[in-house]
C-alpha cells in the first residue's frame, strides 16, 4: 500500500487520463478481438496459442481470486483513494490482476512469436505499462500485478511450446505437438472449466463469496469450455481457410464481431444475469466465434 500511496501523491489530471487509456488495452473486447482477427483472418495456429494462453490463465486467475479473496486497495485501506473513473471497471477481488492477465497473455504470446527484437521489446513495454497503470489508478497492489504476470507468462510459455515446439513427425506445415491429441486437450480444458464452475458455485452457495465474484468465474469457465470444444470440432471437422483478399478479411471480421457482440449483450436482457445465464452468455458467444461462424466459411453459399 505504501507504493500506491506514493503514486496517488504524484497523480495529475493528464496522468489519470493517460493511464486510464492505457488500461483499456487489457479490456476483454480488445483481446478477444485480436484472437478473432487471427483465428478468422490471419493465422489460426497463433490464434490457438494465444487463445489457450488467454483462457487457461483466466481460469487460474479467477480461481486464485476466489480462493484468497483479497479486497481492493481502497477497501484494505479506507484512507486510500483510487482514481474515480477506474473504480467501475475494477470488478472482482484484487488478487491477482485480471487486466494484467489479459495483456500478458496477448503481448506475451506475440513477443514469443515476433522475430524482431524491437517488436519483442515493444510487447513487454505495453505489458508493463498496463501493469503500472493498474497501480497508478489504485486498482491493484504490486503483488496483484506481479503474481498475475508470473502465472500468465507460465501459461503463455507452455501453450506456445505445444503449438510451436517441433513435433517428432511433422509432415504438415501447421503440425504441432498437439496434432492428433485434440480430444485429450479438449477434455483437460473442459475438466478445468468444470472444476472452476463447481468451486465457484459451492463457495457462493455457502455464502463465502458474493454473486458478482461467482459470475466472473462462470463467465471464464463458460468461455473456456466453448473454446476447448471449438478447438476439437474445428481441427477435426471444419478446417476452414483464411480469406486471401483484404476485403474478404474485413467483411468476415465485421460480420463476426457484430454477431458476437449481439450475442453477448443482446441476450442479457432476455435471460438475465443469474449464474447459469452468465455461463451461457459467454459459452454461446465463444461457441459462435470458434464453431458456428467458422462452419459458415465452409458452406458453399459462403463467399467471405
Amino acid at each position: 500500500m505504501e507504493f500506491l500511496q506514493f503514486l496517488s501523491g504524484i497523480r495529475t489530471p493528464a496522468g489519470d487520463i493517460l493511464f486510464q487509456g492505457i488500461t483499456y488495452l487489457a479490456q476483454e473486447f480488445f483481446v478477444v478481438g485480436v484472437i478473432c482477427w487471427l483465428f478468422w483472418c490471419a493465422d489460426k495456429k497463433l490464434a490457438y496459442s494465444l487463445g489457450f494462453a488467454y483462457f487457461t490463465s483466466g481460469l487460474m486467475v479467477q480461481g486464485l481470486k476466489i480462493t484468497f479473496r483479497i479486497p481492493r486497495p481502497w477497501i484494505l485501506d479506507p484512507e486510500f483513494t483510487p482514481v474515480a473513473s477506474a473504480v467501475s471497471g475494477a470488478t472482482g477481488y484484487s488478487f491477482p490482476s485480471g487486466h494484467t492477465q489479459s495483456i500478458t497473455s496477448l503481448f506475451g504470446t506475440l513477443a514469443l512469436h515476433w522475430k524482431k527484437v524491437w517488436a519483442k521489446i515493444l510487447c513487454f513495454i505495453l505489458i508493463f505499462a498496463v501493469m503500472f497503470s493498474r497501480m497508478y489508478l489504485g486498482c491493484h497492489t504490486p503483488k496483484d500485478v506481479g503474481v498475475s504476470f508470473a502465472v500468465t507468462m507460465v501459461c503463455v510459455l507452455i501453450n506456445y511450446y505445444f503449438f510451436y515446439g517441433k513435433p517428432k513427425e511433422a509432415s504438415e506445415k501447421d503440425a504441432d505437438l498437439l496434432s492428433g491429441h485434440e480430444s485429450t486437450v479438449a477434455l483437460i480444458m473442459g475438466a478445468a472449466c468444470l472444476f472452476l464452475t463447481v468451486y465457484a458455485l459451492l463457495l457462493e452457495h455457502r455464502g463465502v463469496i458474493e454473486l458478482i465474484y461467482a459470475q466472473d468465474c462462470l463467465k471464464a469457465s463458460g468461455a473456456g469450455m466453448a473454446f476447448a470444444l471449438g478447438f476439437y470440432v474445428e481441427k477435426r471437422r471444419i478446417r476452414f481457410d483464411i480469406p486471401r483478399t483484404l476485403k474478404g478479411k474485413i467483411i468476415r471480421m465485421i460480420v463476426g464481431l457484430a454477431a458476437a457482440l449481439l450475442l453477448l449483450e443482446g441476450i442479457k436482457p432476455v435471460i438475465g444475469a443469474s449464474l447459469p445465464a452468465s455461463w451461457f452468455r459467454y459459452f454461446i458467444t465463444v461457441f459462435w466465434i470458434v464453431i458456428l461462424y467458422p462452419a459458415l466459411f465452409t458452406a458453399k453459399s459462403s463467399k467471405i
